[in-house]
């Protein structure tokens, strides 16, 4: 494999070599699968998951003949949207040579129409199933008992699994869950960054798929682990980065895996001997210039009231009791109705995120800039 010419990566997976740790976690999710757990995933975007996702399936194929399936579902809007990208991503993908040289899809998904092309990034093939409104439900049975007959073990990733809860659609947990339980050849990663709508899917006794899953929360990186990755790549370039200045930076994003990685990647591509912390507040300051206007334009669309909230979460970095009086005090923010009122919008525009800890802004740079504010 040629080696990248930045191994600080932003988006997407090339190599473990490229992957830092995660190795228990990566273990787990193997065990549970193997095992006939399916797995739900959960953490705040940009922690990781997909990577940990894609280094999972690494190392399945690593070990044996299994066709893995990555599936984004966050841009479907409704169960048919859902079910044409799940066809997308699997069907035509298991077929023997004989099976494809006999037309087998075609044959098998008889009375759809089916449209081959080449997918211009890999050029595997791709088959993409057209179907009316009415036979969704019966183009999904179809699909699971695809994969079904295939007769290989498969591990299939659905990734921010908890839009199907905005499809118009009112069965739709109960539907998947009818089958998913019935594929014994099928291992699943149920993977959101939505915690709260997630555990609500996955946890609450009144639904579909409660207690089907072994639950996993993903966290930071461990300091001294994620240290050692990136003075390891540093080191190869004959960058030094003392141990005082990751601590800064790691510090400042609180181990959040796409925020260190974005500055790294930057200090990585400009740095020439050693790190030091100013060079690396200009680095953050850099990117902070290149986003003032997009962070502006939302910060304008604001109220008073949300801006009030959103500044004082931002001074706090995480704010475990938002309706405490000391915290609306300090802030003088105009009460807890006013609070709550603000922090709804906020939340549902993800401008700020719950984290098990508390409330923060989930943009990392939107929140040290907006505390350049005056």
């Amino acid at each position: 494999m040629k080696e990248l010419s930045n191994p600080f990566l932003l988006h997407g997976y090339v190599d473990p070599v490229y992957f830092c740790d995660r190795k228990q976690e990566t273990k787990d999710v193997i065990s549970a699968l193997k095992n006939g757990r399916n797995i739900t995933l959960m953490s705040p975007r940009r922690m990781g998951k997909t990577g940990l996702i894609f280094n999972v399936f690494h190392q399945l194929q690593e070990e044996q003949d299994v066709a893995c399936f990555y599936i984004d579902i966050f841009s479907t809007k409704s169960l048919e949207s859902f079910v044409k990208t799940f066809a997308s991503a699997v069907v035509g993908k298991l077929d023997t040579p004989l099976q494809r040289a006999e037309g087998f899809v075609q044959r098998f998904f008889q009375g759809l129409r089916l449209t081959f092309s080449t997918d211009i990034f890999t050029g595997n093939p791709q088959v993409e199933l057209d179907f009316q409104p009415e036979q969704t439900e019966t183009t999904l049975e179809q699909i699971f008992a695809y994969l079904v007959q295939s007769k290989r073990e498969c591990y299939i990733a659905f990734d921010e699994f908890q839009q199907i809860l905005e499809y118009p659609e009112k069965n739709v947990e109960a539907l998947l869950r009818s089958y998913i339980q019935f594929c014994p050849n099928l291992h699943f990663i149920f993977s959101g960054s939505k915690q709260h709508l997630m555990s609500d899917i996955f946890s609450s006794a009144k639904r579909p798929f409660f207690q089907s899953t072994e639950k996993m929360n993903l966290y930071s990186i461990d300091e001294s682990t994620y240290y050692d990755f990136a003075s390891y790549w540093m080191t190869k370039k004959n960058i030094e980065l003392p141990k005082d200045t990751f601590h800064i930076l790691y510090q400042q994003f609180d181990g959040h895996t796409w925020y260190l990685q974005y500055v790294l990647n930057l200090l990585y591509s400009d740095s020439s001997s050693v790190i030091t912390p100013q060079e690396l507040n200009n680095v953050i300051y850099c990117i902070l210039q290149r986003e003032k206007e997009a962070f502006q334009a939302m910060y304008d669309k604001l109220t008073d009231n949300q801006t009030a909230v959103l500044r004082a979460i931002a001074k706090e970095g995480i704010v475990k009791a938002i309706n405490a009086g000391d915290f609306i005090k300090k802030y003088k923010l105009k009460g807890s109705s006013s609070v709550n009122k603000a922090l709804e919008y906020l939340l549902n525009k993800e401008i700020v995120y719950h984290t098990t800890q508390g409330y923060i802004v989930y943009n990392r740079f939107l929140g040290i800039w907006l505390n350049t504010l005056v």
